[in-house]
């Protein structure tokens, strides 16, 4: 593990929902600075807050430490029946994706 992809995969992440630094920080409850020193390599999150920002974007710890490429999509609150209906289609667009 790479853990500068840390500062990237948060970037790419917050980039992603269209947030600036001061944005994703009122979010998560952390300064713009705190976010851009975690982004630009210059300090890391501690366990707590690692976890938070995880939940935030729907990701597993190991996707934001580079530790695995996949994201995840947390199906705990629904249904049976609605999370395999999610299961499928996601794996309808994988499926075109790959066409």
């Amino acid at each position: 593990m790479n853990v500068c992809d840390f500062g990237a995969v948060l970037k790419q992440l917050r980039k992603s929902r269209g947030l600036t630094q001061k944005e994703l920080g009122l979010h998560i409850g952390l300064s713009k600075a705190v976010i851009s020193k975690y982004e630009n390599g210059l300090g890391y999150p501690s366990f707590d807050t690692l976890l938070l920002i995880a939940r935030y974007f729907g990701v597993t710890t190991d996707y934001l430490l580079g530790a695995e490429s996949g994201r995840t999509v947390d199906v705990s609150a629904l249904t049976d029946s609605q999370a395999d209906a999610v299961r499928r289609i996601i794996a309808e667009f994988k499926k075109s994706n790959n066409e």
